[in-house]
């Protein structure tokens, strides 16, 4: 890949792709560093990108793999995951947010994928339902339908606690 089109991938997607691990990671420094790998892999690998999905979706499956690696390897080395990382991180947080913020976060922490994961994509992470769709391999009327039914699954919860 050359310089210029290196740089626009980098300008034209780095917050994007940065939210997107902010919602995997939970941890600023975590999500930082992988997107900052994400983009280095996608700059320097010698396959190039073959055009038959959107950048940004190309951009989050290689941040989603490193994601995935590092988890692995800090578990194998008996470190904190990024997960105990990010649970200690969002109890400091909650003990600062109202008692609703606390209920919300413990609800989504139990919530089952994709539901889950496609409520905090659309909230957190600000993507549109195609990206969501695209992330997953999904059309958008499928991530619509996902996010619409965590949402009452978040609902019912909150309603019966």
């Amino acid at each position: 890949m050359d310089k210029v089109t290196a740089e626009k991938l980098y300008d034209a997607f780095y917050m994007k792709v940065f939210s997107y691990v902010m919602t995997l990671a939970g941890d600023q420094n975590d999500a930082m560093e992988i997107t900052q790998e994400t983009f280095f892999r996608a700059i320097t690998t010698d396959k190039e990108f073959r055009g038959e999905s959107d950048s940004f979706t190309w951009l989050c499956a290689i941040a989603k793999n490193i994601f995935i690696d590092e988890k692995r390897r800090q578990s194998k080395m008996g470190e904190a995951t990024l997960e105990e990382k990010a649970d200690s991180k969002s109890l400091e947080k909650s003990l600062m947010d109202s008692e609703t913020s606390i209920r919300i976060h413990r609800i989504l922490h139990e919530m089952e994928d994709p539901y889950k994961e496609v409520f905090q994509l659309r909230i957190f992470g600000e993507l549109s339902f195609q990206q969501i769709g695209s992330i997953f391999g999904k059309t958008e009327t499928w991530a619509r339908v996902t996010y619409h039914r965590a949402r009452l699954k978040l609902k019912e919860r909150m309603d019966e606690k």
